[in-house]
């Protein structure tokens, strides 16, 4: 820690977020909310609560979130080898439901072909679903076939 010459602590430089070798800036990263793990494991002292705890206690250990400048990734699954990615030009629509009295929550990725994405127990969901808001419709419409009308995506065809 740097001190300025009246011996207070010198202010430090704002840390910038991480940088992928991509290019991709992270804006989140981590897993499920840690108030779910407590909350479940308090209810998993019931007989009843069991099942909950269990589930409380997977997520925790094997489900990791990473929402970058450019796409959501979702690992989970047993040992979190399932592996899920999107791109803000697949997402269609963005739902959240508070839970733990509103300090995390779940949220539904709807995606251009109907499929959804659920991730659950995210913290500082209210935050994260105004950023994929801001990069969902920062991003070229689709069109009714759900791909983006320039790009990779695009293909011609020649006529005979």
């Amino acid at each position: 820690m740097t001190q300025d010459p009246s011996g207070h602590p010198a202010p430090q430089a704002p840390a910038e977020p991480p940088t992928l070798a991509s290019g991709e800036t992270v804006f989140y990263e981590g897993g499920p909310a840690r108030g779910d793990l407590i909350l479940s494991l308090l209810i998993g002292l019931t007989l009843i609560g069991l099942p909950i705890a269990v589930g409380a206690v997977v997520r925790a250990l094997w489900l990791r979130y990473r929402i970058t400048s450019r796409r959501i990734s979702v690992s989970g699954g047993w040992l979190g080898r399932d592996r899920t990615q999107v791109v803000y030009s697949q997402i269609r629509e963005v739902l959240s439901v508070p839970r733990g009295f509103g300090a995390w929550g779940d949220m539904v990725l709807v995606l251009n072909d109907g499929s959804r994405l659920e991730m659950r127990s995210v913290p500082r969901f209210r935050e994260l679903e105004a950023y994929i808001e801001e990069r969902r419709q920062s991003r070229p419409p689709a069109d009714a076939g759900g791909r983006t009308s320039a790009g990779f995506g695009e293909t011609t065809r020649a006529t005979a």
